[in-house]
């Protein structure tokens, strides 16, 4: 298999990877023929897994506005993907030039792409860093450049829940992230469920099978767990709900159904 010039030389490109098919559902460019080829395997059961990413995508940018609009200049996006059209850095600092933006995933394609986007923004930067080392996260050398935990921050966790598993304890990493945010700050937050997708639950399934193989199973939280990573946070209205419904800027009956599928929400930390 060819390695093309932006994949760097220490990743397997024979396993999928989770941030390149979430790139190759949006268009992007930067995935292997594994990435499609289980990102298609997925889409055989749901067929809407593209429109899902774009309602995420398009909640995730809502929620950047709003939270400049409420006066907040750091964003901490962490699970952030390769970087596509209408970034975090893009958004945010479109509504407030002075906005910093601290990008954080494991994926080293993701990193490395997401420094050939930064090239030259001295207000934005990667770490290479994984949701469950909070600490790593909070003491890189980017963080302490760009960050002030002294300020509201806004954090993102979207799309990355959902791919960690109850035994790796996520609810102990977000509550970390948490504490060391400063009261004010934001929790931009969307996930998983089988709630809301036009499918009966067993095809559902087969799509979640999927990733169970590619060993990056995907778990599917029901809206009561998800709320529980929102403790300590008050709830921005309308609360949580599906991404359409979070603020919209569309028409509901002009969105495709499979948007739907999982939650999304905003909260203050108290």
């Amino acid at each position: 298999m060819e390695r093309p010039a932006w994949a760097p030389r220490s990743i397997d490109i024979t396993v999928p990877s989770v941030s390149r098919m979430y790139d190759f559902y949006l268009g992007g460019s930067h995935n292997f023929e594994v990435d499609r080829e289980a990102a298609r395997k997925a889409m055989e059961f749901m067929p809407g897994l593209p429109k899902i990413m774009q309602a995420n995508r398009a909640f995730m940018r809502r929620a950047v506005r709003f939270a400049a609009g409420e006066g907040i200049t750091q964003f901490l996006d962490i699970g952030s993907g390769i970087p596509t059209f209408g970034n975090v850095h893009e958004v945010a600092q479109a509504a407030e030039p002075a906005a910093h933006v601290v990008y954080v995933d494991h994926d080293p394609v993701a990193v490395a792409h997401s420094r050939e986007v930064l090239r030259g923004n001295e207000r934005a930067d990667v770490v290479a860093a994984d949701l469950l080392g909070p600490r790593d996260i909070l003491e890189s050398t980017e963080v302490a450049r760009l960050i002030d935990l002294n300020r509201p921050v806004a954090l993102l966790l979207v799309a990355i829940l959902h791919f960690v598993e109850d035994a790796d304890d996520p609810y102990a990493a977000v509550a970390e992230l948490r504490e060391a945010l400063a009261p004010g700050s934001m929790l931009v937050l969307t996930h998983a469920s089988y709630e809301g997708v036009p499918l009966p639950p067993e095809r559902a399934e087969g799509a979640v099978d999927v990733y169970r193989n590619i060993r990056n199973p995907l778990i599917m939280r029901t809206r009561e767990d998800i709320a529980r990573f929102f403790e300590g946070y008050d709830m921005v209205e309308p609360g949580l709900v599906p991404m359409p419904r979070w603020r919209p800027e569309t028409p509901e009956e002009d969105v495709d159904p499979f948007a739907f599928s999982g939650f999304a929400g905003v909260g203050r930390k108290r």
